[in-house]
C-alpha cells in the first residue's frame, strides 16, 4: 500500500486556509472508507512559524503539497485531490 504525505501551509486567521483544511479532511475520510486507498499522513504549518515558508508562499497561501510537490494554492479542489491521492504510488 501507498502513502501519501500532505503538507498544508498556511497561518491562522486565514479563511481560506480553514477552508482548504475543510475540504482535505473530507477527502481524507471518504478515501479512509475504500478499499486499496493510500495511507494519507497530513501535516499542517504555518508561514508565520517558518521564514522560508513565509519567503515562498505569503501570496500564495493556503497551499498543498503532495509528498513536497505542489498540487494546489488557494483553493482545493476534492475531486482533484482525491484523484491525486489515488494516483500515489
Amino acid at each position: 500500500m501507498s502513502t501519501a504525505h500532505l503538507t498544508l501551509i498556511g497561518k491562522p486567521g486565514c479563511h481560506l486556509c480553514d477552508d482548504a483544511l475543510a475540504v482535505v479532511t473530507a477527502v481524507l475520510t471518504e478515501l479512509t472508507a475504500e478499499p486499496g486507498s493510500p495511507t494519507v499522513l497530513l501535516e499542517e504549518k504555518s508561514i508565520l512559524d517558518d521564514p522560508e515558508l513565509h519567503e515562498l508562499y505569503v501570496e500564495d497561501i493556503p497551499v498543498l503539497l503532495i509528498n513536497g510537490l505542489v498540487h494546489n494554492y488557494w483553493r482545493i479542489d476534492p475531486a482533484r485531490l482525491r484523484t491525486a491521492l489515488l494516483e500515489v504510488r
